[in-house]
């Protein structure tokens, strides 16, 4: 990555995302809502945050007798970790939770208390992912050593039986980011100037994110082996449990939105240019899934409902259902494509489809790759 500019076209259809705007700030207007989050958002944080901490507080009690149910305490908050992430810390760290700043940072940094560090987040999720989606070389989204998610990148032998390894690795992403990739970000932020950006030097982020994993692991770890009789191993294997439950569900509902069979991805050419304008690059990159499906959505913080979330990032998940009728709408008016699948296991089924295509080659021909 020479730098951080990607030139869109501004003159592609520049009247789709300005009608689609005007339509949907005129939903907020008539309806006199805001566009950040409701009394429904903040019992759901309650909820999630309860999911997370109570069998947490329940195994510091030592009371858990049972083997199972000491197991379940741990998918327990391996589900909250989740949703914790998905419906609180993204939407805060979006800026889309409050209009209030220090609210959104407030519940931003909770991602340290769940193992991660909050400022790589941001520059990895919204200024790398957001601005550059699908985009090789620039959206780090894609940049998985071991598996090939994009066809722009070389193919190895390695990635021939990657749709098959890919759950296994994926159940391993939270870990590898608490305990491989936040440093190595940190490193290359910081040579790149971007934690600059955040008003850090790549010395104070260090220490700063150092602090706050001797916090998560001295909580989590040391803690429950010190005051209660569960042996040390039963703890690192409830921890491992809880961080691959998250990891998995973390990676299959974002991978699911846009490394599919429909998206395209793109390489910028000599110039650091693109063909489509923002807003149709979002359209192209990105994919719904699963819009009927309620209680799934409610859970995973909207994200079924990337496009929306890709145009919109500064309104509230809880919204989206009701705009996403106003942008299907608005993209098939302009002739602009609005890619969904009907539910998650169809979203699954092209994700892997896809994964086995880019790791045998198959695909490599026919998917449109924009150089």
């Amino acid at each position: 990555m020479s730098d951080l500019l990607i030139h869109f076209n501004k003159q592609d259809r520049l009247e789709f995302f300005q009608e689609l705007r005007a339509r949907v700030n005129k939903y907020f207007k008539d309806n006199q809502i805001s566009k950040r989050a409701t009394l429904k958002m903040k019992i759901k944080t309650l909820f999630m945050l309860v999911l997370y901490l109570a069998p947490f507080i329940l195994i510091l009690t030592g009371l858990i007798a049972n083997t199972w149910l000491f197991i379940g305490m741990w998918i327990l908050m391996g589900l909250g970790m989740s949703g914790i992430g998905l419906s609180i810390i993204h939407d805060a760290n979006h800026g889309s939770y409050s209009r209030k700043k220090w609210v959104n940072q407030i519940l931003g940094s909770l991602l340290n208390y769940i193992g991660a560090y909050h400022v790589n987040w941001k520059i990895q999720h919204n200024v790398l992912h957001h601005s550059f989606t699908n985009i090789e070389g620039y959206d780090e989204d894609l940049d998985i050593g071991m598996m090939r998610f994009s066809p722009g990148q070389k193919r190895k032998k390695l990635y021939y039986l990657q749709a098959f390894y890919a759950p296994f690795l994926y159940g391993f992403m939270t870990m590898y980011k608490i305990f491989f990739k936040d440093f190595i970000q940190i490193a290359s932020y910081g040579k790149k100037g971007l934690l600059k950006k955040q008003g850090l030097t790549k010395k104070k982020a260090m220490i700063q994110m150092l602090l706050y994993k001797t916090l998560y692991l001295a909580v989590l770890i040391a803690l429950p082996i010190l005051i209660t009789d569960y042996s040390w191993m039963a703890i690192i294997l409830g921890f491992f449990i809880m961080q691959f439950v998250s990891g998995l569900l973390l990676a299959l509902v974002f991978q699911s939105a846009h490394i599919v069979n429909e998206t395209s991805f793109y390489q910028p050419d000599e110039n650091n240019s693109v063909e489509n304008n923002w807003a149709i690059h979002q359209m192209q990159t990105t994919a719904n899934f699963a819009r009927k499906s309620i209680l799934f959505s409610w859970f995973i913080g909207g994200l079924n409902y990337q496009i929306e979330h890709h145009l919109f990032p500064n309104i509230c998940h809880v919204h989206y259902p009701a705009i996403s009728s106003i942008v299907k709408e608005t993209a098939l008016e302009h002739e602009v494509p609005y890619y969904e699948h009907k539910t998650f296991l169809r979203a699954l089924k092209s994700h892997f489809s896809l994964l086995n295509g880019l790791g045998t080659g198959k695909y490599d021909k026919t998917l449109k790759v924009t150089i």
